[in-house]
């Protein structure tokens, strides 16, 4: 009403406006007048002709004048109201509860499908809200689908006026409220044909994939001489034939190496299928005692061929660093993990150690310092490790210092012996801002036990110092230290103590373990492998036997590990909560309350359940300081990285953790049940 009485008020100046130019031939008359007596009466007589003729118009044709206005609006109304209703894009307007109060023919077209006679537009459109319809004159896009077509609908809220004398207003104001000012005009974009060619555009896209053999050398081994070739023709067999069967092109790099492109469209069936070759290429048997794994890395929706190559590398670098016998799909920024059943096998050659440690002395050599920092909440492998750097940089003459920002139940024992015993620098162990405050051009930080930046004891350093190692025995995981120039992580390794203690003794000629140093390593493994009795191989024996003669004293290391009489009694009562869920599964919560390093006795707590007869895994949540810490443990059954690895942590195959902020204990536990049986629907549990 208001924009009409704009144009009413407009157009009545306009026909007013002669009649005031009237009155300036008066004022001109007068003026003229005062000048010459004659010409003021010449000039006053065309001013009362004027002034007459514009009083005639005003009033005699004003009427008629607007009657022809009318009659231009009132048929430009009717056209576009035929224009609206015949227009192909289909239009309706709604009010606010959604209840369509007036559609165009296209659009009564596509009601006219719907067989139940819903005329609301959230009923038609779910994803379309009653909130989403007061737009405040934004528009909003919904994309939605209605039978087997898919639509954009646009939502804009319009003030009602703007359908004034339209031939809709009054069938629209009927069906309004009588408050309401407002309604929604909604828009269909039919997009079905749209998105059928981005879909055939999308599956037509190149995939680039690379097929390693983890055991390639072993496994040939361990077959006779002569049916080693049948052996490898057999697996070129399969492979061959599962890519064919893709429609896909294989090209055998090496003599364990293989890459190969498919049709973007059949990475579906490959991972709806959780990658088949996977298992299928552990039936090669021809008298072999070790059965033949093999990793997928895939790269996929790059921006070029390239791209999507340097996708599958990194992504079968990923694969192996986690312990092979997966599937690892790097889609752009988002990465999928498949398979990972199979226990890893271990590695019984030393060469890549040897290299590992012979590139560690060239970059230790062209620096002055070093910063050895192990993960949050340190624990003794952590921790012997860290000490195990320490040795090798003194023995370099190089300053160093270990960064400890809190000392955990578990290490302050062994931690006292340093401390205390008078041989060793006061600085050699360092809160996080003390060790930062040292960092310049010609200082190196070595990262011991830990992979991910994001639980690293103070991750501001690996973003002060440029010259980043990091040795490492866990899976890796989505997210890394990118950052690094040397990288050694050996997921086949019992503990980072292992690694180290094979890093030593390649590394220089004649450094000597301190007891007290080689009681910390050693008692890193004892811890890592529960005793020797996980993930532990030839050279996990190797390590403790250089160990033990460099001065580890088993009865030593086992005083120090006697546990506090709160922290048994924690753990006790973690192991008699205990609730066994699905028969296969061991979950129970650590008490918190009165324990110094309650997610040590937690993950203590986790290994006691193991034992139980008939228990797959069992997991153990701590809620400590505002986080719920999960320790989960299995022995072949489960893969407890995965599992981890859904809650946002990571780990081993046997031995994974993670970490939930801002949630109950309940809360956890029930999103820990929910990864639980999304795994077994998977067959991710054997």
């Amino acid at each position: 009403m208001r924009n009409k009485r704009k144009v009413r008020g407009t157009f009545r100046l306009y026909l007013q406006w002669p009649l005031f130019l009237s009155g300036l031939l008066i004022v001109l008359t007068a003026i003229v007048g005062a000048v010459s007596l004659k010409a003021g009466i010449i000039v006053s007589v065309f001013t009362l002709v004027y002034i007459g003729i514009a009083l005639w118009l005003y009033f005699s044709r004003k009427r008629g004048m607007l009657e022809g206005l009318i009659s231009f609006a009132s048929a430009y109304g009717k056209n576009s109201q035929v224009l609206m209703d015949e227009m192909l894009i289909p239009y309706g307007i709604t009010d606010k509860s959604g209840h369509f109060l007036w559609v165009n023919r296209e659009f009564q077209a596509i009601l006219d499908e719907d067989k139940s006679g819903l005329k609301n537009i959230t009923a038609l459109f779910p994803e379309v809200t009653k909130e989403m319809l007061a737009t405040g004159g934004q528009m909003v896009s919904i994309h939605s689908a209605f039978g087997e077509r898919r639509f954009r609908v646009d939502l804009k809220e319009v003030d009602l006026e703007l359908f004034a004398g339209s031939g809709e207003e009054e069938q629209i104001k009927s069906g309004l409220a009588a408050e309401s000012s407002s309604v929604t005009a909604v828009y269909l974009i039919d997009e079905t044909q749209t998105i059928k060619y981005k879909q055939q555009i999308n599956d037509q896209k190149m995939v680039a994939g690379l097929i390693y053999l983890d055991n390639y050398d072993e496994a040939l081994e361990s077959v006779e001489e002569v049916r080693r070739s049948l052996l490898t023709a057999l697996i070129d067999r399969k492979i061959t034939k599962y890519i064919g069967s893709l429609e896909g092109i294989v090209k055998k790099l090496e003599k364990d190496k293989y890459f190969f492109a498919i049709k973007q469209q059949y990475m579906t069936k490959m991972q709806e299928e959780h990658f088949s070759i996977l298992e299928d290429v552990k039936t090669v048997n021809i008298g072999n005692d070790m059965a033949v794994t093999l990793s997928i890395g895939i790269g996929m929706n790059g921006e070029t061929y390239g791209q999507n190559y340097d996708y599958a590398r990194a992504s079968i670098d990923m694969a192996l660093g986690r312990g092979g016998d997966q599937a690892v799909v790097k889609d752009a920024d988002k990465i999928l993990y498949y398979g990972g059943k199979a226990q890893q096998m271990e590695k019984t050659t030393r060469v890549k150690a040897r290299v590992k440690a012979h590139a560690l002395r060239e970059l230790m050599e062209n620096k002055d310092r070093l910063l050895i920092m192990g993960h949050r909440l340190a624990d003794i492998d952590s921790f012997g490790a860290a000490v195990g750097i320490y040795r090798i940089a003194v023995s370099m003459n190089k300053r160093a210092h270990i960064v400890l920002n809190e000392v955990t139940s578990s290490v302050r024992p062994m931690m006292d012996r340093f401390v205390e015993s008078g041989e060793y620098p006061e600085d050699m162990f360092l809160k996080g801002p003390e060790a930062a405050g040292l960092v310049d051009a010609g200082t190196m930080l070595v990262v011991v036990d830990v992979n991910r930046p994001s639980i690293t004891d103070e991750p501001s350093l690996l973003r002060l110092v440029k010259t980043i190692v990091v040795l490492d025995h866990h899976r890796t995981s989505s997210e890394i230290i990118d950052n690094a120039v040397l990288s050694y992580v050996e997921p086949y390794a019992s503990s980072a103590c292992e690694m180290v203690a094979e890093v030593v003794q390649y590394i220089a000629d004649g450094i000597k373990v301190r007891p007290p140093e080689a009681d910390a390593m050693y008692a890193g493994i004892v811890i890592d492998t529960q005793n020797f009795t996980n993930q532990t191989g030839v050279r996990t024996f190797e390590a403790a036997a250089f160990l033990r003669r460099s001065g580890a004293d088993i009865t030593r290391v086992r005083k120090l590990f006697r546990e506090d009489m709160k922290d048994y009694q924690a753990k006790a009562e973690a192991v008699r909560a205990a609730e066994v869920y699905m028969d296969a599964f061991a979950i129970s919560t650590c008490p918190a309350e009165g324990i110094e390093s309650p997610t040590i006795v937690g993950a203590q707590a986790a290994n006691e359940l193991l034992e139980i007869r008939g228990i797959k895994a069992s997991i153990v949540l701590t809620d400590y300081n505002g986080t719920v810490y999960f320790s989960a443990r299995s022995i072949d059954e489960v893969n407890v990285q995965v599992m981890m690895e859904k809650l946002g942590g990571g780990g081993h195959r046997t031995i994974a953790g993670a970490q939930m902020k801002d949630v109950t204990v309940e809360e956890a536990k029930t999103r820990l049940k929910e990864v639980i049986q999304e795994m077994m629907s998977e067959g991710q549990v054997s």
